[in-house]
């Protein structure tokens, strides 16, 4: 039974005021470091708990995204938008009333309008887009619980990539709440809200329509039936899941690294586990060519080879876009892929097979499996990120990914870099890969037993 519409409001006032007023104590007073954490971990508990109440949006971005998507009536995008707004507000004068401070809300010294409102609209993208996936679609909406973990950990993502741009907002309830206690605080009249909330809507608009291309079948189109007889998505469907999911990925990267972030890895692994909760079950959220070809050679059909070419294709025309977009953001600035201080080329080797060997072989395991993990995939796949960014970061640069190596390179053409540093790395990212499908084929022999090829 669904919950009263003044229920729904108060939910969506309680969410929204928490996570505006955690924003504003984490800027005044809390840890530069953990900031971002705190702000995702807020949202991250609002949803869990109110999400069965409204929907938890907490967000008008959120609502407009829903809205576009025909998930949400249009009155009650009206309803909650407002109350959101109300919220927000409301939240910035407790803030500011507890601190008697408060800060301005406008794109970070040396950035201006234009890399602020990309940085906005990419990560309200890229929320809105998980948000429609992980919680609104037919083949996720109320049939897990790992909603809010995906939805919470993009601001991770979000919030150390690009808060160094634009203070990360991506809610235009967070740009008013903050934008009303620096105009109480003397800070200066009220205006980065509208343009702040104008690219957050234009990022919602995008993710309405980037989801009615990647899941058809919410909207009335037929799934396509698949060799083992089984419904899949098509493959137009499956090539976009796969070039968003390694795009943010490497656009994360880059700004991470470009904008010396406190918590480089922490980020890079929650974008992948989030696109991956989001996209698994469309494209399988491979996102990475050495993961496509371990899976390839794999066998069971899980992809076939002419499909893992076209995947692998785009994994790496979106990660060389994706590097191209980070390094237009940071005024044309790159960084290298090689060797840290003090290591070579036999370093970089072991580094990189070992750990994309791991990535590859807890995909294998955990999604492609008949008894893979229902709840947690994503997690367990991002944390090979954390576990390798930590472990040999200093070494390699813990790429693990032909995508993320590819696009380091190209981007790096520009300031002078060697681009064959990438092939290298690749050769070696793909025979972790290979070594990865090797190894699961002798761990799990009931995967190619004959009764089991015939159920596939």
């Amino acid at each position: 039974m669904a919950e009263p519409m003044s229920a729904k409001c108060l939910a969506e006032f309680i969410g929204t005021f928490m996570l505006v007023f955690t924003v504003g104590c984490n800027v005044l007073a809390g840890s530069a470091t953990w900031a971002a954490t705190s702000i995702a971990c807020v949202l991250m508990v609002c949803i869990y708990a109110l999400g069965g109440v409204s929907g938890a949006n907490f967000n008008p971005a959120v609502s407009l995204a829903l809205g576009l998507s025909d998930k949400l009536p249009w009155m009650d995008v009206g309803a909650y938008i407002c109350v959101q707004m109300v919220a927000g507000c409301v939240a910035g004068l407790a803030y500011f009333a507890m601190l008697q401070d408060a800060f301005r809300l406008e794109p970070a010294k040396d950035y201006g309008w234009w890399e602020a409102g990309a940085a906005e609209v990419l990560y309200t993208f890229m929320l809105c887009f998980v948000v429609l996936n992980v919680a609104a679609s037919e083949a996720h909406a109320g049939k897990n619980q790992f909603y809010g973990l995906a939805i919470g950990f993009v601001i991770v993502a979000g919030g150390y990539a690009a808060g160094h741009i634009s203070g990360g907002c991506f809610n235009p309830a967070v740009a008013a709440g903050i934008d009303i206690a620096g105009w109480v605080a003397g800070k200066g009249k009220p205006f980065w809200c509208f343009p702040y909330a104008a690219y957050e809507a234009v990022g919602a608009a995008l993710a309405a329509g980037a989801f009615r291309v990647v899941r058809p079948d919410d909207f009335g189109r037929s799934l396509v039936l698949g060799e083992d007889g089984s419904l899949t998505y098509p493959l137009g469907s499956r090539l976009l899941s796969e070039c968003l999911g390694t795009y943010f990925l490497v656009l994360t990267v880059g700004l991470n690294v470009l904008g010396n972030s406190a918590a480089a890895v922490w980020s890079i692994a929650a974008a992948l586990m989030c696109m991956i909760f989001a996209l698994g079950s469309c494209s399988g959220a491979h996102f990475n060519p050495a993961v496509t070809f371990a899976i390839v050679c794999s066998g069971r059909g899980k992809c076939k080879p002419l499909d893992g070419l076209a995947y692998a294709c785009v994994q790496i025309l979106s990660g060389v876009a994706a590097a191209y977009t980070y390094s237009a953001l940071e005024h044309g600035k790159t960084f290298p892929l090689q060797a840290g201080k003090g290591f070579g080329w036999i370093h970089v080797a072991v580094a990189e097979i070992v750990f994309t060997f791991l990535l590859a072989f807890v995909v294998l395991h955990v999604a492609t499996t008949k008894t893979g993990l229902s709840e947690f995939f994503g997690l367990a796949i991002g944390s090979c990120v954390t576990a390798g960014g930590f472990a040999i970061g200093s070494i390699s640069g813990g790429s693990l990914n032909p995508a993320v190596s590819f696009g380091i390179s190209s981007s790096q053409i520009i300031n002078g870099g060697h681009f064959w540093h990438c092939l290298v790395y690749s050769v070696f990212e793909l025979l972790g890969g290979a070594l990865a499908a090797g190894v699961f084929y002798v761990t799990r022999p009931s995967e190619y037993a004959k009764g089991a090829l015939l159920m596939k």
